[in-house]
């Protein structure tokens, strides 16, 4: 390992918050890492005027303030946010879990300027979302969902060109993702020549926040040593 404690820089899906990597944050702590995982922010005219190249620009951000050579993660947006800042943000390590794929996925019908996850959520929806979730974690996620810019969705929609990162990568899919088909991640690895990585069982949020979400974590952990061992990351 390093003298300093290397830094996890995470990149949080579409309408959720830093909070979504509090399990991970706690492994990696637990292993010697210092985590990084802020809320995206919308810009001054709000939510709606937000755009995909906003939440890009924070990422980078967040890299730049890291002391070293940061390790970029995301989730689903995160993914998708994380993979196309890696070169730029010189990315020692690049982990993309159930991730947007860059060449986009088909919109189910036009989305409004603001997505309401927040102010119209409902528990019931976030229960049918997280099945391999106990009660507690489902009760952690209802509170933490917040609005999303549909700007961005359909930009992220939309496809983006991104360049293969040229550090090591890890690309984790669920099992029962009914939102990013595991398939899709799959064909990502293949594309990008990561390494892949099922989780049986899990949930688009199950990996951060299901009940496999600390063994997922070890499991990164363990591959990011590896690799350090290697003189890779």
């Amino acid at each position: 390992m390093r003298e300093r404690a290397p830094v996890a820089v995470c990149a949080h899906g579409a309408g959720g918050g830093g909070w979504e990597w509090a399990i991970w944050a706690r492994v990696f702590a637990a292993r010697g890492w210092r985590v990084v995982a802020p809320d995206l922010l919308p810009v001054a005219e709000g939510l709606a005027a937000t755009a995909l190249a906003d939440y890009r620009a924070q990422v980078q951000a967040w890299c730049a303030q890291a002391s070293t050579p940061p390790v970029l993660i995301g989730a689903s947006l995160g993914g998708l946010l994380a993979l196309s800042v890696a070169a730029q943000a010189n990315a020692s390590a690049l982990v993309l879990v159930n991730p947007l794929p860059p060449w986009g996925l088909p919109a189910e019908r036009p989305t409004p300027p603001i997505v309401r996850w927040g102010s119209a959520r409902r528990f019931a929806s976030t229960r049918r979302a997280m099945p391999d979730a106990d009660d507690a974690a489902r009760h952690f996620a209802f509170r933490g969902w917040r609005d999303e810019s549909g700007r961005v969705l359909d930009e992220a929609r939309r496809g983006l060109a991104v360049a293969a990162p040229d550090c090591p990568t890890l690309v984790i899919a669920s099992e029962g993702d009914n939102d990013i088909p595991c398939a899709s991640s799959r064909r990502l690895a293949q594309d990008f020549r990561a390494e892949f990585r099922e989780v049986a069982g899990a949930s688009h949020v199950g990996p951060l926040l299901g009940r496999s979400a600390a063994g997922v974590a070890e499991n990164v952990v363990d591959w990011l040593h590896l690799r350090l061992r290697e003189g890779r990351v």
